[in-house]
């Protein structure tokens, strides 16, 4: 096996070990960071 063909595979595994989410992520978190967003945003505008 060549050295790139055994980093692409280490990366790859890397990538499929991860589990960490991010804000922008799908699903309910989303929603609520958007919201929390958009919340500061009118505060900032009405002040």
């Amino acid at each position: 096996m060549k050295s790139n063909e055994r980093h692409i595979k280490s990366v790859i595994k890397a990538a499929k070990e991860c589990d960490t989410v991010l804000p922008w992520s799908r699903g309910a978190r989303r929603d609520a960071f958007i919201a929390k967003r958009n919340s500061k945003a009118l505060l900032k505008k009405s002040a």
